[in-house]
């Protein structure tokens, strides 16, 4: 019997949500670094548009972290 038929056998069905979410928050992960990074060089280039970048920082934080919540939701709405 193989090691993946025995966690199979033992019935790890609950921890793989939480496997699946951990894969689901990489990404928005990712995009937050890059809009803070691209934001802090845009701010540093242009000081007199700080207000603008910072509205599209805040923008792109928001759609990013809702993409990390729907991850968290997504194996609640589709569990057994």
């Amino acid at each position: 019997m193989s090691a993946l038929q025995t966690l199979a056998a033992d019935g790890i069905h609950g921890s793989v949500a939480s496997i699946g979410y951990g894969l689901a928050a990489v990404g928005p992960g990712i995009g937050v670094g890059i809009i803070f990074g691209n934001g802090t060089q845009a701010l540093a280039r242009q000081p007199e548009a700080a207000g603008l970048i910072r509205q599209n920082q805040i923008l792109g934080f928001a759609l990013c972290e809702a993409l990390a919540l729907i991850g968290i939701v997504m194996p609640f709405v589709f569990g057994k």
